[in-house]
Parts: structure tokens; sequence; C-alpha cells
């Protein structure tokens, strides 16, 4: 390695481990969102599978409070550092596939400062892991493309695996690599090399605990996520969310670099045809998918985690391979002069607008009711009314309030979804001695109360509205009612729709 690429490097890894401590100060201090605590409470319940999605995320968040604790920074800790093997694997990735530091450090840092990435790692989803899996995908498929030997097959499988373990969007990688091997001559001798099918295998076995979990439980994960892929009604309404979305995930000037690298490796040949080919495939099968699901059905902008790494890759390759004309090499350097600072600005801006709403002039945002701004004194609020009461377990009536209040209340408090039990089926059922007793029911305040509950319990009595406050701004009224009298089993035990 020359001097000017180990200086590339250097400067890469500073800028990479940079980003990564910045993230890891907003994690400290942004409350989690209710995603985070609904799977915040799968990790103390470690299984196979889990009725919304496969255990990786579990697991994630799992080794992260096993080193600093059940605190907003344990939940996402090995999250954001998992961007560190993520990085290597995607500059490995560039630099096979296209040659030179540059290709290679443009396409870690461009990655690094998508919204994508720096709060899809941050805020802990199952397309974090699935982000980082994905990239390992591309870099090992990048060594069998290099070296020609079938071992790598083995890493592949294990990849696949690693992503299927994190979400079920990773099947559409095997089509992706059964395309690029047939459309790349040198490549189709692997059809008939034992290699990638033992990769298949591997892949299996990594992936067969969820299979498994769902034997036991009537293939309700399977069926839920699985069933989205039918169109019941057409509404091609949301294709038209997709580009903005994907706009603003990407951040801008990162869009333009790979959409522009798309463009250039399909129509200018830039790079080898297996390369060429390897991206485009990884890149485009997935998102034929969403644009094909987007027509009965909203696609979230998160969703898109597994085309992120070729699409970088692509813009990496606009920025410093292609020969464009003098009008669009202005804008190429441009983007890539600056792409970090605007996703720095953006990923800042986000961060404090979700914490103080502040930059909307405290009114409501996209963030406002998923990110816990509020929880932890309202958790307070309800806790002195649950000891107040003498109620000696909280019910809730959705899984994302259900995890706030499990993450929020004192530990060992007893909180129970009230309905669909089907998301707890790995957590160990409720006391029933706590269950017999008065109980405290916290929901939005609603106009018409709680029917429901009015035919189960023989007393309900609202006795406090509890405010969720970001700054002055009223995010959720609470009604919290005292029920009293169960006239039968407290908790809605129905099966799921998927497993009727």
């Amino acid at each position: 390695m020359g001097g000017a690429d180990a200086r590339i490097v250097r400067n890469t890894a500073l800028v990479i481990l940079a980003l990564v401590a910045l993230r890891l100060v907003a994690a400290a201090f942004t409350p989690i969102t209710f995603d985070e605590a609904y799977y915040w409470i799968w990790s103390k319940n470690l299984a196979g599978g889990y009725y919304d999605h496969p255990p990786m995320v579990a697991y994630v968040i799992r080794a992260g409070t096993m080193i600093a604790g059940d605190t907003e920074l344990g939940v996402r800790l090995v999250s954001i550092l998992l961007a560190l093997p993520m990085s290597y694997a995607i500059y490995r990735s560039a630099a096979i596939l296209f040659g030179g530091a540059r290709v290679a450090a443009s396409s870690a840092i461009l990655l690094n400062v998508t919204m994508m990435a720096s709060v899809g790692t941050l805020i802990v989803t199952p397309d974090a892991p699935l982000l980082v899996a994905s990239s390992f995908v591309l870099f090992f498929l990048a060594k069998v493309l290099e070296t020609g030997r079938g071992a790598w097959w083995l890493a592949v499988g294990a990849a696949v695996g690693a992503a299927l373990l994190s979400k079920y969007t990773a099947m559409f990688f095997g089509l992706a690599i059964l395309i690029w091997l047939a459309s790349v001559p040198k490549l189709r001798r692997w059809f008939v090399s034992p290699w990638p099918y033992l990769g298949g295998l591997v892949a299996l076995a990594l992936f067969s605990p969820v299979i498994f979990w769902n034997a036991d439980h009537q293939w309700v994960s399977f069926a839920k996520q699985l069933g989205r892929a039918k169109i019941e009604d057409f509404r091609p309404v949301f294709i038209a969310e997709l580009v903005p979305t994907q706009i603003a995930f990407a951040t801008p000037l990162v869009f333009i670099l790979g959409a522009m690298g798309l463009h250039a490796l399909t129509w200018r040949r830039a790079g080898a045809l297996a390369s060429r080919v390897l991206i485009e495939t990884m890149f485009w099968t997935i998102v034929a998918y969403f644009v094909w699901h987007s027509l009965h059905a909203r696609v979230e902008a998160n969703w898109f985690a597994p085309v992120y790494p070729p699409f970088v890759v692509a813009a990496a390759a606009a920025a410093n391979l292609v020969q464009w004309k003098p009008r669009a090499r202005r804008l190429v350097d441009f983007c890539l002069r600056w792409a970090a600072p605007t996703g720095i600005v953006m990923f800042a801006a986000l961060i404090v607008q979700a914490n103080t709403g502040w930059l909307s002039g405290y009114r409501r945002d996209a963030t406002v009711r998923s990110v816990g701004v509020g929880w932890r004194e309202l958790a307070a609020g309800i806790e002195a009314v649950r000891v107040r009461n003498g109620a000696t377990c909280v019910l809730a009536q959705d899984y994302g309030t259900t995890g706030w209040l499990a993450f929020y209340l004192p530990r060992g408090t007893c909180v129970a979804q009230q309905n669909q039990r089907i998301r707890w089926a790995n957590m160990p059922e409720p006391d029933p001695k706590l269950l017999a007793g008065k109980l405290l029911f916290v929901d939005e305040l609603r106009p018409d109360g709680h029917p429901a509950l009015n035919e189960l319990f023989a007393r309900v009595t609202q006795v406090a509205q509890l405010q969720r406050k970001r700054g002055p701004l009223v995010v959720e009224t609470y009604g919290i009612d005292l029920l009293d009298g169960a006239r039968g089993d407290v908790l809605d035990r129905s099966p799921p729709p998927e497993a009727r």
C-alpha cells in the first residue's frame, strides 16, 4: 500500500470512528422508540423466532445490555458498534469490485453518512443487523469473484443466514445471486460446483431455528410477514412515496450519486461485467419487489436497508471512475464534497428535533409519537397512581405502550398487553395472583372509553389523566383506569388472524 493509499485508509477510519462516536453520544440521551422497547422485551426472553420478525434484533440488544445495562445506550450499543465491521465490508467490497482506495473509501463514508446507516443503526430495529449482514453478503460475493475459490461460498451462506435471522427480506438474496451467476458467462461454472449449494445449506442451517419456532407456533410469523406479498387492493398511490422517502434516507447528495452510479454501470459499462452485474442484481432485485409491494400497501423507508451497500458502491463508482461531461462532473464533485457534511447536519438536526422539538417550534413532526420523549416522567406518574391505588399489574392495549411501560416503570413491575397475546408467546405469563387483584389500565384518552372493559370488570374507574410532553407540546394524554372485579380471564387469548 502506497503512502497516498495509507493516508486514505487512515482518514477514512478516523471519519467513521468519529461518526460512530457521535451516534453513541446521541444514543445515550435519546429516549428509546416504542419498537426498541418491544424488542428489548424480546431480548429478555431469547428464542428462535418471534411473531413479527426473526430473532437477530433481540440478540443484538441482549449483547448491548449485558455490557451497558438496561439503558438507552445499552439497548443501542452493539447495533451502533456493528457499523465498524459493516464499514470494513463495504470498503473491501468496493476495492475488490472496482479497484482503488478512493472508490473504497468513498463507499464506506457515503454509507455511514446516510440516514439509513446513521439513524438506522442508532434506532435498533431488524433493519440494523440486516444492513450489516447485507454488507457482508456483498463482500463475500466479491471475494468469490476475486479469488475463484469455492470455500468463499460458505462465507456467503453464513452472511445470508445472518441476514435471514434479521429479516425475511433477505430471501431475495438467493434470487439476486442466481441472476448474477446466470448473467455473467464466466460465473456459470458455479452452477455445476457443489460450493454454492453448500453455502445454501449453511444459510439454511443458520435460519433453521426460525423455521422450528414457526412450526411450533402455527407458522404465524411466516404467515404475517409473507402474507404482505399478495395484492388485495390496487392502490398505486404508495409508489409516489418511494422516491421522496429514499431521497431523505439516503440524503439528497448520496441519492444523486447513487442514481448516477447505477445509470453509469448500466449504460456506460463502468467497471468489469461481473462487478457491474453484481451491484445491479443486488440492488434491483429487492427494489423491484418493493415497487410491486407498493402497488397495494405502504413501503416503509427503512425496509430498503439491504440495497444500500450496493447503492453506495455505485455512488462511489460514479464519483471516482466515470468520465462525465463537464456539467455532470461538477455535479458529481459537488455531491461528493458535501455529502458527508450534509449527512452529519441532517443526523444532528433529526436528533435535536426528536429530543426537543425546537426546529419545528415545538409543533408535531414525524418523530414525536415514535420516540419516547416524556415517557420517563409519564412512567413516574403512572407508578405513583399504581402504588396509591394498590394495583398489582399494569395493562395496555398495544405493544408499543406495553414496551414503554416495561422499560420505564421500575424493574419487576407486572406489565402485560391485554390483547394480541401471540406477541408474547416467548415470555412468561404474568403471575395469576397479580392479575387477580386491582389492575391499572393505561391507554390514550378516548371519548367513548373502553366498553369492552366494562363487560370484563365489575368496576372500571378512571383515576387519573396524565400527559406525555415534549417541551410545551402535549404528545398524548393517557387515561388511567382502575380495574377491579374481573368476570373472567383478564387477558384476551384469541388467536391472531394469521392462525385462524
